[in-house]
């Protein structure tokens, strides 16, 4: 996006601000809008990291955008629409449905440029749900994180390709670079898992929920003939204690309770990555991306992955990493036992080969930020 007389003022609206990929990618733009002299504005309910967006050089307001409430949507438009005239915005980045159907109504009324992130495979289950997530696919450019999600939203949607941006969340591989981890960042995340010395460890990333596949990573490592394997579950159960307490049920019962390990959050993540001998994505459900899929590969380690969404286009199968059929712990186990049998020359070939073929932050903000342009440069919407 380049320097001009008179700056861009682009917009990005979301529910909240509290954690997670959608809004990690949103403060990553902010500070790219910033350092491209443009004017960084981000609108939602608020939350811990709405700090962030001022630290790199946007402004942040809060409205009640986390609502799905249609009569709070309609409000939201007006406010939507008060905001975009009084800071003479020219384009809206919408990042979620409810906030985007506000955004859509206030860009039809001032004129300003309407831009969506289709971020998930929103679920199309209940009467009208279709017409509610085709909001999204209503951007004059519709950004996918992946090729996948580009493919549902031509076919959900029927978006021309002409309109769709594939453009895959980056890692920094300034901040996930294993160069950089002093050991005392190991040794204390060591003591804090209380992992055992020697012991090959395990690591599987994300909240604590069902689709995310902790209940078929605990089957596979059952299954193997290692004895030795320790298994830590990260991520937080979001007050889910009664799924937690089923999964440490369901390791002793499978006589390896002594070896798992659930840590919840972990705010020390290349760190968390360079503990790990393998690092598993056990999705049973078709994600957008897989965030934590390149984090692993960044950070040089051996990944393993569900054989579907994301991670198909970012794990190369026997190059960079393994994909395995979802569900299945057995070809789970088996894919483990490859990975912790590799020679420490394979080993490091295959992180190299990982880490090189990571997309990367820069990346994503350079292409987003020529998607902006391409539609400031059509003149007003």
């Amino acid at each position: 996006m380049p320097v001009t007389p008179e700056s861009p003022v682009v917009l990005q609206v979301l529910p909240s601000l509290v954690t997670g990929g959608v809004e990690r990618g949103t403060i990553e733009i902010a500070q790219a809008i910033a350092e491209a002299d443009g004017v960084s504005l981000v609108a939602s309910a608020g939350g811990p990291l709405a700090a962030s967006v001022e630290r790199v050089g946007g402004r942040h307001f809060t409205l009640p955008l986390d609502t799905k409430n249609p009569i709070g949507i309609w409000r939201n438009a007006a406010r939507l629409e008060a905001l975009i005239k009084a800071e003479h915005v020219g384009l809206v980045h919408a990042r979620s449905r409810a906030p985007a159907w506000s955004a859509w109504l206030a860009c039809q009324r001032t004129g300003a440029h309407f831009v969506t992130t289709y971020h998930g495979t929103y679920a199309e289950n209940f009467p009208l749900k279709r017409r509610y997530n085709n909001v999204m696919a209503r951007g004059e450019i519709v950004i996918a994180a992946s090729r996948f999600i580009a493919d549902l939203v031509q076919e959900q949607h029927g978006v021309p390709s002409e309109r769709l941006r594939v453009i895959p969340r980056g890692v920094d591989k300034a901040i996930f670079d294993p160069a950089i981890v002093v050991v005392d960042r190991l040794i204390r995340l060591s003591r804090t898992w209380r992992l055992p010395d020697g012991a090959p460890t395990v690591v599987l990333p994300g909240r604590l929920t069902s689709w995310k596949g902790q209940s078929v990573l605990l089957d596979a490592i059952a299954r193997m003939e290692r004895k030795d394997v320790c298994c830590v579950l990260v991520g937080s159960d979001q007050g889910r204690s009664r799924y937690s307490a089923a999964l440490m049920k369901q390791a002793v019962a499978l006589g390896i309770g002594e070896r798992v390990r659930l840590v919840g959050h972990c705010e020390d993540m290349p760190a968390a990555m360079l503990l790990s001998d393998v690092v598993v994505h056990a999705s049973t459900r078709p994600e957008a991306f897989g965030r934590v899929v390149i984090e692993a590969q960044a950070m040089a380690r051996p990944v393993i992955a569900a054989d579907l969404g994301g991670p198909v286009e970012t794990v190369a199968h026997g190059a960079t990493g393994w994909r395995v059929p979802p569900g299945d712990a057995d070809a789970l186990a088996a894919a483990l036992t490859e990975a912790l049998s590799l020679s420490q020359e394979d080993r490091h070939a295959l992180g190299v080969r990982a880490r090189a073929s990571v997309p990367t932050v820069r990346g994503m903000q350079d292409a987003t930020l020529d998607v902006y342009e391409a539609v400031l440069s059509r003149g007003n919407g």
